[in-house]
This record gives structure tokens, C-alpha cells and sequence, in this order.
């Protein structure tokens, strides 16, 4: 059985999707839903700071809480990676999903950390390299305006990014068509990726970062990066809100008995 707070915003987002209330207009103050009988303070708050969650309202000192005028932000899949954008221009992967989305973006609104590590036993498998080999850890926090959207730990070998703009740490993509154009230049140019998503419950420490309400998931995800001929230069682990996401792939449907066939 769904908790109150759960209920109660579950009734106003649906109120919310079919037009009771517009985007920019306010919801009724936390004290007003108090005395209508739909819960304590802790209650209603609870219930608004999930609908923020899910990308529904915003809440700001002064204005209250408002309905969102946009929707949650474009996730692209292949499109997101295309060559040209980072290759030839500047727009390196989170800054693809915001212009596909209509939004507006600060290159700082990407901050990162850079050291060495022992290598994870996920990284290592994904590397072919022995547990706790050394390897550069690139983790990035990306934010929209001031609400944080989610992170992205990419694991690369030394001997792969050792000198390039990958290992500064200055906030930000790491230069001009970031990471990808980094490997590009020093030789390594990204050919094929795997990804994998999944569903879980956050840590404790996700609960804070990513400012979540409670009860508010994430979404896993494995990107596997390999040039042409099979060498791995990156292995990430991202976790996204998954409610600030709409995630998009647009993509040419194979059709492998036709190619079996061109084989023979």
C-alpha cells in the first residue's frame, strides 16, 4: 500500500498531466493542503519534493511551488555520440541531449574529479586487466542550472590518456569535443560502444548528491567504448534521476538474415 505523501503526489502530478494545472501555475501552499485534510507538513512536503523530482514542479523561496514549463530532459542514444559533434565541433554528449531538448547549457555545469585507482572489478573485466591495476578515474557530476541530473565515472588505461586534457581536472569537458576528441588525437579513434541500463534503488550517498526525493530511483548505466579494432579505451558507470530523463533512440532496424545472406 502507497504511502500518504506517495498518494498525494500521485493525485496532483496526475492533476498536473491533464491540465488542472498549467505550466508556471503555482500549487496550493503546503499549509492549505494541511488544513484540507490531505496530510501533515511532512506529508505534503514530501509529496511536493517528489514532484520535483520527476521533473514536474519547481520550488523556490518566495514563489512557492510551480508548475514545470518543460519536460524532462532528452537522454539520446546513438545520436548523442555522433562523430561530427565532437569530432568537427564541440558538442560532447551531455551538451548534445540539452540542445535536442531546446534547453540552454553552461560547459561548467559539468564538474569532475580526476585521479589514478586500483581498478574495480567491473573496470578490470571490461579492460581485460587484472584486479586493482591501476587505471585513471575521470567522475563528472552534471548539473542543470543548480539541480544535478546525474554522474558519469568513465575508467580509462594510463597508458591510453597519460598526457592528454582527459587527466585535468578543470571543470568542464575536457577541451574541445571532450573526452572522445581527447582519445581521438591521441590516436585512439571510438569506433563501436555497448551500453546497458538498469533500474535500482539509490545509495545513500546518490540520495544526497543527486538530490532525490524519497522513493525516487535511478538508472544504471554501463558504456562499454572500443576502437575499430577492438581495444577498450573507456568503461563508465553513470546514474541518472531517473525521472529528469526521457530516454531516446532513434536507430536503423537490422535485418540479420539478409546479411547472413549477402555473406554467402
Amino acid at each position: 500500500m502507497a504511502s500518504k505523501w506517495r498518494e498525494l503526489a500521485d493525485r496532483l502530478a496526475e492533476q498536473i498531466r491533464n491540465g488542472e494545472y498549467a505550466p508556471g501555475a503555482q500549487l496550493p501552499q503546503i499549509r492549505d493542503l494541511v488544513e484540507a485534510g490531505e496530510g501533515s507538513k511532512s506529508t505534503v512536503h514530501a509529496a511536493y519534493k517528489a514532484l520535483e523530482a520527476e521533473g514536474l514542479v519547481t520550488s523556490s523561496r518566495g514563489h512557492g511551488t510551480v508548475v514545470r514549463e518543460q519536460a524532462p530532459l532528452k537522454r539520446l542514444g546513438l545520436a548523442r555520440y555522433d562523430k561530427a559533434k565532437w569530432r568537427d565541433g564541440d558538442e560532447v554528449a551531455f551538451i548534445a541531449d540539452r540542445v535536442a531538448s531546446g534547453r540552454s547549457y553552461k560547459r561548467n555545469e559539468q564538474t569532475q574529479t580526476v585521479s589514478r585507482v586500483a581498478a574495480p572489478a567491473i573496470v578490470a573485466q571490461a579492460h581485460g586487466l587484472p584486479d586493482g591495476t591501476e587505471v585513471y578515474a575521470r567522475a563528472r557530476v552534471v548539473k542543470e542550472r543548480s539541480q544535478p541530473t546525474h554522474t558519469l565515472t568513465s575508467y580509462y588505461r594510463p597508458e591510453h590518456v597519460e598526457g592528454t586534457r582527459i587527466v585535468d581536472p578543470t571543470p568542464g569537458p575536457a577541451g574541445r569535443g571532450g573526452g572522445f576528441r581527447a582519445l581521438y588525437d591521441a590516436g585512439y579513434e571510438i569506433d563501436h560502444m555497448q551500453e546497458t541500463l538498469f533500474a535500482r534503488i539509490p545509495t545513500a550517498d546518490e540520495v544526497q548528491l543527486l538530490q532525490l526525493a524519497p522513493g525516487e530511483w535511478v538508472v544504471e548505466l554501463h558504456r562499454t567504448t572500443y576502437t575499430a579494432d577492438g581495444t577498450v579505451v573507456e568503461f563508465a558507470v553513470g546514474v541518472h534521476a531517473a525521472t529528469r530523463f526521457a530516454w531516446t533512440y532513434d536507430f536503423k532496424v537490422p535485418d540479420s538474415a539478409k546479411t547472413e545472406g549477402e555473406s554467402k
